[in-house]
């Protein structure tokens, strides 16, 4: 099974969502989390902090991740875990292929023309409300 992550990024202040613009697909010109493949052999949370490295400039000791949830597709053969955490301090964004966005967390999220995910994003957003991540 081929293993991915998504990590989702909230401002310091806890009103804002960081999301990037797929330059490619899957879900290709629309918002989505940051994140990718999780290399063979790598640990979960690793390649979460990794990955979020890569694709924001964003390092470990500025936001402490949890692992919030997993979605698994058995008909195609892949699963995604969900890590999130607060930014502990404002940030300058280093993009690395996808441009990044701050969204606030009024946006409906589960609007499938402008984000990825089939509603995904809204419902991942709604569990970090539920645990108290997000305001």
């Amino acid at each position: 099974m081929r293993r991915y992550n998504v990590v989702g990024v909230l401002s310091p202040d806890g009103e804002s969502w960081l999301l990037c613009l797929r330059a490619k697909p899957p879900y290709q010109g629309k918002y989505n989390l940051v994140g990718g493949k999780i290399e063979p052999g790598e640990e979960s949370e690793a390649a979460a902090y990794r990955e979020l490295w890569e694709e924001t400039g964003i390092e470990r000791a500025q936001i402490d991740l949890a692992h919030v949830m997993d979605f698994t597709y058995y008909r195609s053969g892949c699963s995604i875990e969900f890590w999130a955490g607060r930014l502990k301090e404002a940030v300058v964004l280093r993009e690395e292929t996808n441009p990044l966005r701050w969204f606030s967390l009024k946006e409906n999220f589960f609007d499938g023309s402008r984000f990825a995910g089939m509603g995904n994003i809204g419902h991942m957003l709604e569990e970090l409300r539920d645990c108290g991540l997000a305001d």
